[in-house]
């Protein structure tokens, strides 16, 4: 259960703020997504810090757009001297756009299009093979480009349901690793994986320990050729991941049964680990798992953990239509799912503030039932012209927004 004194110990922390808030609001047309470059600069320092504190070798760290795929957030993290990673070739020209030197291209199904334009940038791009066709294919585009192209091979970390679409299983690096001997252009220097919604180090950890025994299939002149190990991202920020009702085992089951309750003022809460503690862990596995056997540089591809809380959103009451409804002139459609019929963030009513949570079904404006804000705001009343904010809504929303029925709506930086 989440406590409430944490839950107001982080409304406190924005509301300290709320005249800044709402200065932006009276400036510029809600609703809006409101970009704080300096928390997104202390995060991208404070990762990069606990891991270069931690991990005894050299370490790189690269964004994983695909969380907030807006330029400004790339550019400011490029500033911060962090490299990009990319799933698409649509991403891929937006790095090459920005100037990027240090791209990873990561993600299956790539296509010959876009395998030729990392090949085409090759001194700016390592491409992370997702399997055995994509490499004859890299292959055949190299050879014909007559250019040569570093890259690594994704591992795949979980073979179970549909996780087994990245990646190759760990039993096939030998094979992979001589097939990549009758490739002329391609340079297989490193080897990744990826673990996502980590509240801990422990799936990466034990992932790191089965990457071991998996080099026992490579010789020491291939070790030797390794350069860099890419533990991929998927940390989650430490405050742990807040839930309705509707996103626990129980409650699941429950609207199942058509017994959901979407009035209950409860709020969990799984608790995660600190990136210094991350860092710390992974540094120990590293040691003791991969170093002795190797040296090489350590890559991360965090995402969530570097902008979720960098992202305000901003939107307006415009309706009321009985003491426990509102609705705003925003729509779900602004973080692209239903995210909030089963995540749970506070919606702090900056007009009318408090640190008391008054239950009010907030909904939006799309003609659709599924667009849920939420089901209680903190504020001493709620009245249609009042500014809502909705806070850390900055990974994996504005990347999922859609154009669906409503104007999505514009981002400002501060």
């Amino acid at each position: 259960m989440l406590s409430r004194s944490e839950l107001q110990g982080v409304v406190s922390g924005y509301l300290e703020r709320r005249q800044d808030y709402l200065d932006i609001a009276a400036k510029n047309q809600v609703p809006l997504y409101l970009l704080e470059s300096q928390i997104l600069r202390a995060r991208a320092r404070r990762f990069k810090q606990a891991f270069e504190d931690s991990v005894a070798g050299p370490v790189s760290v690269y964004y994983a757009v695909k969380s907030n795929n807006h330029p400004e957030v790339a550019r400011i993290l490029l500033e911060e001297h962090f490299g990009l990673d990319v799933s698409s070739g649509q991403e891929l020209e937006v790095a090459l756009g920005l100037g990027a030197e240090h791209i990873i291209f990561s993600g299956p199904g790539k296509t010959d299009k876009e395998l030729s334009l990392a090949v085409q940038y090759a001194s700016r791009v390592i491409v992370l093979m997702d399997s055995f066709g994509e490499l004859e294919r890299l292959r055949n585009i190299t050879s014909s480009l007559n250019k040569d192209v570093r890259c690594g091979v994704r591992l795949m970390f979980n073979a179970k349901g549909l996780w087994c679409k990245f990646g190759i299983p760990t039993t096939d690096l030998g094979a992979f690793w001589k097939a990549t001997g009758r490739c002329r252009h391609i340079q297989l220097t490193g080897l990744q994986f990826h673990s996502s919604w980590n509240l801990t180090a422990t799936a990466q950890i034990n992932y790191i320990q089965d990457l071991s025994e998996a080099l026992d299939q490579l010789s020491e002149s291939q070790i030797s050729r390794l350069t860099f190990i890419d533990i991929g991202g998927g940390y989650w920020p430490e405050q742990g991941e807040w839930l309705q009702p509707a996103g626990t085992v129980a409650g699941k089951i429950l609207d199942a049964l058509g017994q959901g309750d979407e009035g209950d003022d409860r709020h969990y809460h799984l608790p995660a680990i600190s990136i210094e503690e991350f860092a710390r862990q992974l540094g120990e596995a590293a040691d003791t798992y991969i170093f002795p056997r190797m040296h090489c540089r350590i890559c991360l591809e965090p995402g969530r953990w570097i902008c979720n809380d960098a992202v305000q959103l901003l939107i307006s009451v415009v309706d009321k239509k009985a003491p426990d409804l509102v609705i705003t002139d925003a729509g779900t459609n602004a973080v692209g799912w239903e995210r909030f019929e089963t995540d749970y963030f506070p919606i702090l009513n900056l007009t009318r503030p408090s640190l008391s949570e008054r239950r009010c079904r907030i909904l939006g404006s799309l003609c659709t039932p599924h667009d849920v804000w939420g089901y209680a705001y903190f504020g001493e009343d709620i009245q249609p012209g009042d500014i809502l904010m909705i806070p850390a809504q900055g990974a994996y929303t504005y990347s999922l927004r859609q154009r669906f029925i409503k104007p999505l709506p514009k981002l400002i930086k501060i």
